[in-house]
């Protein structure tokens, strides 16, 4: 509130005017603002920090028969290497045909080159079924529980893909993120990250070089199981 006060004690001189003092008082303003900070720290939804889940090979040994399967119906090694280069093989690698690695980009459905169109493809059953479930709970004809339950079992399907992600050292941690998103996008629940073995190099490698290094019998052994 704003206090007006007379100054100089007296009338003044005849034809000048009269003195006065203006204080302001700030004290309602402070009020004000400690009720308006307090509003906002109630009203306003703190950043929550984001996480990912990210599943890491197991350390206890599985049968060479049980990866062979794997890999022989489901299976996409991806490779990730410098300059945002994607690499990617189905099933078991082959060291005799350098074509066998393909290279992918990271852009969308339109791309038939893209590592997206790949997983939708492959993926395209567990990918329907997950827009027909959001079509249901958007009609409110099934419940949000529900709907997240029945996701979690089409992406945790037994039967379903499985990507392992082997990023190089040359690759960003940026190309690591952006391929988990795309299996999160294809509801593909079963992946893990994995470390690039000589053989995965030499398929990188191979492919760079056209085939050269399998002309010149340079063909790594099989990896083998511990």
């Amino acid at each position: 509130m704003a206090e007006i006060q007379a100054g100089g004690g007296g009338k003044g001189k005849k034809g000048q005017p009269k003195k006065i003092n203006v204080r302001v008082d700030f004290t309602p303003m402070v009020d004000m603002n400690m009720l308006l900070l307090t509003f906002f720290m109630m009203c306003t939804t703190l950043s929550k920090p984001q996480t990912m889940e990210i599943a890491m090979p197991a350390k206890d040994n599985v049968k060479q028969e049980e990866r062979s399967k794997v890999a022989d119906t489901k299976a996409i090694t991806v490779l990730l290497d410098a300059n945002n280069k994607l690499y990617y093989y189905l099933g078991k690698p082959n060291y005799t045909d350098f074509t066998s690695l393909k290279e992918a980009t990271y852009g969308g459905v339109d791309d038939k080159n893209s590592f997206r169109s790949l997983l939708n493809s492959r993926n395209s059953v567990a990918i329907e079924k997950v827009k027909a479930l959001k079509r249901s709970r958007d009609r409110r004809e099934i419940k949000e529980d529900y709907y997240k339950e029945e996701v979690k079992k089409i992406r945790n399907d037994k039967n379903g893909e499985v990507v392992i992600i082997k990023p190089t050292d040359k690759a960003s941690y940026q190309n690591l993120i952006d391929v988990l998103d795309e299996v999160a996008i294809a509801q593909i629940g079963t992946y893990a990250i994995d470390d690039v073995n000589k053989g995965d190099q030499f398929l990188i490698d191979n492919l760079k070089s056209k085939g050269n290094l399998t002309k010149n019998s340079q063909i790594p052994a099989a990896p083998t199981t511990k």
